[in-house]
């Protein structure tokens, strides 16, 4: 009953199968510590580009600066800044049409309702004794 009964001993004198399943463990092993570590330092570089946004934006940039950086640098840019060139995009399509549907809007508008402030005078005028019509020279 003296056997040593180390790790390699129990490795090296496993069978076969027991040996190539070991090493294939150990395999999957390695290479799921290497996507963890992966995966870390994409979340550690995220973060950097985040906060690095966040403080941007938080300075006191204008939004249209901020918005030509984004774009600039989509390629290289955090989700934040993405998230935000992307909304920035939008909003922007939703007031050129607002701009758009507004000057329809007005181009319909006949020229006596666009000048609601003109009416008013002319009924102040139209109810003034006629010595006070007179132009003051």
């Amino acid at each position: 009953m003296n056997q040593d009964l180390s790790i390699i001993q129990l490795v090296l004198h496993a069978s076969f199968v027991v040996q190539l399943v070991m090493l294939l463990l150990l395999l999957v092993s390695i290479t799921s510590w290497a996507a963890i570590f992966r995966k870390l330092r994409s979340f550690k570089q995220t973060r950097a580009l985040n906060d690095e946004f966040e403080r941007d934006f938080w300075s006191g940039t204008s939004l249209n600066d901020l918005y030509a950086s984004a774009v600039q640098n989509a390629k290289h840019a955090g989700p934040m800044e993405r998230i935000f060139a992307s909304g920035m995009r939008e909003y922007q399509k939703l007031r050129e049409r607002r701009i758009a549907h507004l000057r329809q809007r007005h181009a319909r508008i006949p020229e006596a309702a666009r000048a609601p402030h003109r009416r008013p005078q002319r009924a102040a005028r139209r109810r003034a004794p006629r010595h006070a019509r007179q132009p003051a020279a």
